[in-house]
């Protein structure tokens, strides 16, 4: 893990999100809006957080603990004052401490969570790894299917099946399961851990 002394943007939302997951935005707040034109002309990146308590909207949310950098990817602004992103989350974070702007945007200085290590593909890897190639192949061809030149897939390239921590990410973001679960598989320092719960759900759910 490393320390950043300098101060990052957050941007508390309903969400989780994982390295290497794909997060569309549609920013219209002016002091979002203003944080993003910073962010890009930088090239800064900024991270998402869980909200624990408070709103999307209005006074500054509480946010949870850990969170993901992430980086934009795409934008677009067709219409004045309404600004089209698409971002990927590229690595998770614990907040050490933040702070609140006047205009009630939040900040923080943050500890980098090391990424998921790699690990040698196990059964439970394998069999995990093989359906979610199915699910994302899916989604993928009923979505150009649907959409045409127009579909963007919500998964980012290249595809790592080989990795246990990315295999877990793509089924975190996927499952039917509620945000504080996703939050508290996001905070397991392991992705084979993270892998292993998401197996068990997916066994007990009839999906493998």
């Amino acid at each position: 893990m490393s320390e950043n002394n300098s101060w990052i943007p957050l941007f508390p939302l309903n969400a989780v999100l994982f390295p290497g997951g794909v997060l569309p935005l549609k920013v219209f707040e002016t002091r979002y809006l203003d944080m993003l034109r910073i962010c890009m002309k930088s090239e800064q990146q900024f991270g998402v957080v869980l909200i624990k308590s408070g709103q999307e909207v209005g006074l500054a949310a509480e946010p949870e603990n850990v969170g993901c950098l992430t980086r934009i990817t795409e934008w677009d602004m067709q219409d004045l004052g309404v600004m089209m992103l698409r971002t990927e989350g590229s690595q998770r974070f614990r907040i050490l401490q933040q702070r609140v702007l006047p205009d009630q945007r939040l900040e923080a200085q943050i500890e980098l969570i090391a990424a998921d290590p790699a690990t040698t593909p196990d059964a439970v890897h394998l069999q995990c790894a093989g359906t979610l190639k199915l699910v994302i192949d899916d989604i993928n061809k009923k979505g150009r299917a649907t959409h045409g030149n127009d579909f963007a897939s919500p998964f980012s390239l290249p595809a790592q099946f080989d990795n246990a921590g990315w295999v877990a990410n793509r089924w975190c973001e996927i499952l039917p399961i509620p945000l504080k679960a996703r939050q508290k598989l996001l905070e397991l320092a392991d992705g084979r851990e993270r892998l292993g719960i998401i197996h068990q759900y997916l066994l007990q759910h009839n999906i493998l």
